[in-house]
């Protein structure tokens, strides 16, 4: 705001209050989701100490008051019962108020990520700016605006259910190596069930670019390839020694044929000690 006033941008440096139902809401607000509760404890605070922020505002073209940034606040007061609240006037153009309106919301960390997407978007989109004009602007580097609008490649429905389910930004910008709208909201869905980390999450998409190469492969069969008979009947005479030591009455016999090696083995079914 000091920088406004070294510009002459404000009207005066007196404080107006205006009539709450007198200020129109600023059509570029970027802000989209203002949470009751939120709303209800700033209007208690509001109640109790009164607002001590001014709001900006600034002549429409119509002659009235139109609200250039602090819109919580004034939604609060009218909650809070205000009949008046302090303004600060500004005098400037439709650009410069948008950008003030990004700019506040971004310093109090009052957008969410999807909202500072489309927000961002609009200001490049409506007034013809490069990112990394838009960066400037901002006081942002020129990657963390790109990253910004990479989101918006994201299906809507992908990026408000992250929003409302309370992941961060690094969660959605993880699932943009998926090209598949329902492999995003599968993943999306995920995220919340599971409580991932954003690591977790990579991991994931990874599973599912690569499904092939997360399935766990199946074990080899073993394959025995023994030249020589005699090692199993080495083993089996070994096995027949063993059970007859411990007690138990069992037999094999042996017939040698011309191609073949006839074994019969007999255990009894009941063993007593």
């Amino acid at each position: 705001m000091q920088l406004l006033r070294k510009k002459g941008n404000f009207d005066s440096t007196r404080i107006l209050f205006l009539p709450v139902d007198a200020i129109a809401p600023n059509p570029d607000q970027p802000r989209r989701v203002f949470a009751q509760q939120e709303l209800d404890e700033l209007a208690h605070s509001i109640q109790t100490l009164g607002l001590l922020q001014p709001l900006t505002v600034r002549r429409s073209a119509q002659g009235g008051w139109e609200l250039v940034a602090g819109e919580r606040r004034l939604r609060a007061a009218r909650l809070a019962g205000l009949q008046e609240v302090p303004c600060l006037s500004l005098q400037i153009d439709n650009q410069r108020a948008s950008l003030l309106a990004l700019v506040e919301n971004i310093q109090r960390k009052d957008l969410d990520f999807w909202e500072e997407a489309l927000a961002l978007e609009k200001l490049i989109s409506t007034y013809h700016l490069s990112q990394e004009e838009a960066a400037r602007r901002i006081g942002k580097s020129q990657s963390a605006v790109a990253n910004k609008l990479r989101l918006l490649k994201l299906p809507a429905d992908v990026l408000e259910t992250l929003r409302d389910g309370g992941a961060t930004e690094r969660h959605a910008r993880a699932l943009l190596p998926l090209d598949d709208s329902s492999l995003q909201a599968r993943a999306a869905q995920a995220i919340l069930d599971g409580r991932l980390t954003v690591a977790q999450t990579e991991k994931l998409v990874q599973e599912l670019l690569h499904p092939q190469e997360a399935a766990p492969s199946p074990r080899p069969k073993r394959t025995f390839v023994v030249k020589d008979v005699r090692l199993f009947l080495n083993t089996l005479d070994r096995g027949m020694a063993l059970m007859r030591s411990a007690g138990v009455d069992a037999q094999c016999q042996r017939e040698d044929r011309e191609d073949t090696i006839w074994l019969t083995i007999q255990i009894p079914r009941s063993i007593s000690h």
